[in-house]
């Protein structure tokens, strides 16, 4: 492996390698478009097989759906009601893959409580439905040990339900039947996955932005324009495949390449509400059954995350906006089986995020709640390839596809995936890194909550913020306004996980947004000093920075006061995106120098 640290450096010399593709001989063998989950699973799956591979991504990395969603790691139980078996089957086997192999430290199991209504015969047929899950993860989901992943499921009295989850209403469940899944750190992962390709030798480019494919005079797709938007420069690259790895925003990048055809995604608004983890009494998530959608009430850290929704949005892919109506929604729904109902006051955050559907006809008259979860790949152009639909806990699988289908059969048989095998960043050594936490913990003073904390989001990797902090015993303290997270955690987010402003560390690197009141905008000065100091902000440079997530914060405010999609949308896109105030030449890339 190479250096595991993505840096504005590294990202230059990504941008760098894509420029130089256009010499003779030097043309990419992948370019994967979208930095989601999907594309960087996508990458990780091309470079693990030897290819020459960039990703490149418009906004910074998981800015999409890839960071708002629900936080789950899951077989899908739902899609039993939809008889979806083998979704449920794919699901549970990437689930227990990733719990054991792949990413033990950042994907843990989480029990699932759903309450029961019916004494006799909904405990049957729920029963059968979880027994049926637990099966299918039997027999498909052995791990490495040769034991499970989670725990059986049960089944609990309406007194062992009070006991597991005190906060519920007396009359809302008989019962209950308790089973498991696991929850993530959705842009965390991402993070991960996109910094284990870039070990293998992968070249990645946030902030940088296809606006068009390009074709040879037989019309085979053969690389694309991009623009570094950190400098306005605009270059070509040339790949042997190019895919589009772009979720909701399918249609659009499908158009760069000025053909008509190709798959339709229906875009569908998920939000989530966060609240203190004291307002409510339980200790196991709940799973509900609205008239709408299924709502979560899931165990967060120090909070609940409770969604969520699922209507169709016709605004602006950029920003989707929780509306009150959504919110207003989602609690009246929670309360409905409450001991102590919440109201807005209680409501930390919220967060919006667009479901990447697959549209089997037009936007009018689809029912976006019944489009099928799984995946679909596709060439609507030669060289061109295509993937849309699927859920976060099949990234794995939906990579391996969409790397195949570019390649060939043929080829991709002489040249299969290995990502299997493949464990991400920090993975390896987690056994160790724990029986060291009391050393860490007796040199920086930190709790056995902030290694926990530590643990979860770095793994063996802890090591890592360790050394910032024995470099810079200042960074070893937690924030003042954010103590959850500690000052080396944002100088780490710089130095190794590709941060370049002060929107990437507050909502994506952590999770400030929406875990601190007012979008954590007490701890914003603390976050932006140690950001202009690893990179080379001046005032105006760091002013600039905090008035644009001043604004966004203020817009994302505003706009959970608005009653419909179309005034949170215009409410939220008066806020001004990232526009970086620096000199174009001082990253610009060298044009090549062709013989």
């Amino acid at each position: 492996m190479i250096d595991q640290s993505l840096t504005r450096e590294t990202r230059d010399s990504a941008i760098q390698h894509l420029v130089d593709s256009t010499q003779p001989g030097r043309e990419l063998d992948v370019l994967v478009i979208g930095g989601g989950i999907t594309g960087a699973g996508i990458a990780l799956d091309a470079v693990t097989r030897g290819l020459d591979t960039v990703v490149v991504e418009a906004q910074d990395w998981a800015a999409g759906s890839s960071s708002r969603a629900s936080k789950l790691i899951h077989g899908g139980l739902r899609y039993l009601q939809m008889l979806d078996f083998k979704l449920v089957h794919e699901a549970l086997t990437e689930r227990d893959l990733l719990l054991n192999n792949v990413a033990p430290h950042l994907v843990r199991p989480l029990p699932f409580l759903y309450p029961l209504r019916r004494h006799v015969w909904e405990r049957a047929f729920v029963g059968a439905g979880i027994a049926l899950y637990d099966f299918l993860a039997t027999v498909t989901t052995k791990s490495v040990k040769g034991k499970r992943s989670v725990p059986w499921h049960r089944h609990l009295s309406r007194k062992q339900l009070a006991v597991r989850f005190p906060g519920l209403a007396h009359d809302a469940a008989v019962g209950a039947i308790e089973y498991w899944d696991a929850n993530v750190d959705d842009a965390r992962y991402v993070v991960s996955v996109v910094r284990t390709a870039h070990a293998h030798g992968a070249h990645a480019a946030s902030r940088t932005q296809v606006v068009e494919i390009t074709k040879d005079e037989n019309g085979v797709v053969n690389g694309a324009v991009l623009v570094d938007l950190e400098t306005g420069t605009t270059f070509p690259v040339r790949a042997k495949a190019v895919i589009n790895s772009t979720g909701v925003w399918t249609g659009e990048t499908q158009a760069l390449a000025h053909e008509s055809g190709g798959l339709k995604v229906l875009a569908s608004k998920g939000i989530h509400i966060v609240v203190p983890r004291e307002r409510i009494k339980g200790e196991a998530g709940l799973i509900l059954q609205t008239s709408k959608s299924v709502l979560f009430v899931i165990p967060w850290s120090r909070y609940w995350v409770i969604g969520t929704t699922d209507t169709p949005w016709k605004e602006n892919l950029l920003n989707p906006a929780a509306t009150a109506d959504d919110i207003d929604y989602v609690i009246s729904e929670a309360n409905a089986v409450l001991a102590n109902p919440i109201d807005r006051s209680d409501v930390i955050g919220t967060w919006a995020g667009l479901r990447p559907l697959l549209q089997p006809g037009t936007m009018e008259g689809t029912n976006s709640a019944k489009v099928s979860r799984e995946h679909t790949v596709a060439s609507p152009i030669p060289g061109l390839t295509v993937i849309a639909g699927g859920k976060f806990t099949t990234y794995r699988v939906m990579a391996k596809d969409a790397v195949d289908f570019a390649l060939g059969k043929e080829a991709a048989k002489a040249n299969p995936s290995t990502t299997a095998s493949v464990a991400l960043l920090g993975a390896e050594g987690l056994d160790e890194a724990r029986d060291n936490t009391r050393a860490l913990s007796q040199r920086f003073g930190w709790s056995e909550q902030m290694i926990d904390h530590l643990l979860h989001r770095y793994g063996a990797k802890i090591s890592e913020i360790a050394a910032i902090s024995d470099a810079d015993p200042t960074l070893s303290q937690p924030l003042a306004e954010a103590s959850a997270y500690l000052r080396a955690e944002i100088a780490y987010a710089i130095t190794h996980e590709g941060a370049l402003h002060l929107e990437d560390l507050m909502v994506r690197r952590t999770r400030m947004n929406y875990e601190y009141l007012n979008e954590g905008m007490a701890a914003v000065p603390e976050v932006a000093e140690i950001a202009a100091t690893l990179l080379g902000w001046n005032e105006q440079i760091t002013a600039h920075e905090v008035a644009v997530y001043h604004q966004m914060a203020d817009a994302v405010a505003a706009a959970s006061q608005t009653r419909d999609d179309e005034s949170a949308s215009d409410v939220r896109e008066a806020a001004p995106q990232i526009v970086p105030l620096v000199t174009p030449a001082a990253h610009e890339p060298q044009q090549p120098q062709h013989p």
